[in-house]
């Protein structure tokens, strides 16, 4: 999602934002989302990260399209951190 800015002085400037949800087993408390959380939303590249109880779906927020890679150190990391990853959701 692009969104221009623009301010009354008229300078602007474009900020980009890219969702990308992934499925991770095993998030069934506050306490599972946090560290799932933590994890996820300390690797670069990260700007934001929502992850829903119960479902187990992982919202990451990035400047730029997640690729393949991302997703292995995403996957890698939930992994380590003691859960499932399970892939992308598709959009």
């Amino acid at each position: 999602m692009s969104n221009n800015c623009c301010t009354s002085d008229g300078s602007c400037h474009t900020s980009t934002e890219i969702k990308t949800t992934y499925k991770v087993d095993g998030v069934g408390s506050a306490h599972c989302q946090g560290i799932v959380a933590k994890a996820v939303g300390g690797l670069d590249g990260i700007t934001a990260v929502d992850v829903e109880i119960g479902t187990g779906l992982v919202t990451v927020t990035t400047a730029t399209a997640p690729d393949e890679a991302l997703d292995a150190l995403i996957a890698k990391t939930v992994d380590e951190a003691g859960y499932d990853f399970a892939g992308r959701v598709p959009a």
